[in-house]
């Protein structure tokens, strides 16, 4: 069985995030989108929340697990037998942090692989950290985010 992690702090989970865990999901047998619990990041929705809409918006996959972990991505991989870490590439920018990271894994963990997939183009200029602002600031974000996100975020608000 080839199982892949799609980490992210996915604050919260977007149009782009959803294609490439989508695209991901059709390449191994098992998907397992992990919320990163990152100290230094200030986030907007918790992690209990961030499940939520995240296992909301993949609840119809069979094939797609939603968790939350702390530490380093590859001690999670080497303890839930994971030997690929998908990432989503958008920008040359985000090719250059992305190869240093994997790089880094690479020499933690020599058996894991990073699968880069490209953001598909509609979704390149969305990312979290703008959703986040429009937010913050009563914008519309509805075109950027997956509809069961749009569902619970028009819910709560």
């Amino acid at each position: 069985m080839s199982t892949a992690i799609y980490p992210g702090s996915f604050d919260p989970l977007t149009k782009g995030h959803q294609s490439i865990a989508l695209r991901a999901a059709s390449l191994f047998t098992h998907l397992v989108v992990a919320i990163g619990q990152n100290s230094d990041k200030r986030n907007l929705f918790s992690v209990e929340q961030r499940l939520e809409l995240i296992k909301k918006t993949f609840e119809n996959e069979k094939n797609i697990s939603v968790v939350a972990y702390s530490g380093l991505t590859v001690d999670f991989c080497k303890q839930n037998q994971i030997n690929y870490i998908i990432r989503g590439i958008r920008s040359e920018m985000d090719f250059g942090v992305e190869s240093s990271i994997a790089l880094a894994n690479k020499l933690l963990c020599p058996s894991i692989e990073t699968v880069f997939l490209l953001t598909d183009p509609q979704y390149m200029g969305i990312s979290s950290s703008a959703v986040r602002d429009i937010l913050n600031n009563n914008g519309d974000v509805l075109a950027f985010l997956p509809k069961e996100v749009a569902e619970i975020l028009n819910y709560k608000f």
